[in-house]
């Protein structure tokens, strides 16, 4: 019998949520420490994934949620390109 392959599920950082990996945004810290929004999914590093909705990315930097998962700060300029592609301007 052939097994069948789920897809994957990731809990969002700012609503806790479980959602399918495709639909969330990963955000990741590469082994040498700089912050990157990971549009393909697999970059190496340390990871979290948030929803794509405004409410999610307000939630998450408020409680310092993404900055706990990445074990980092987030840099200005990489909220400001999150929330560009939120908006869907990227």
């Amino acid at each position: 019998m052939a097994r069948v392959k789920r897809d994957p599920q990731r809990i969002c950082v700012g609503c806790g949520q479980t959602r399918m990996k495709k639909e969330l945004i990963r955000i990741v810290r590469s082994p040498d420490y700089q912050i990157k929004i990971d549009t393909t999914g697999k970059m190496s590093g340390r990871g979290a994934y948030l929803c794509r909705r405004m409410e999610c990315l307000t939630t998450a930097l408020a409680g310092k949620q993404l900055e706990r998962a990445l074990r980092m700060e987030m840099p200005q300029e990489v909220i400001a390109d999150l929330k560009k592609t939120i908006l869907g301007e990227i």
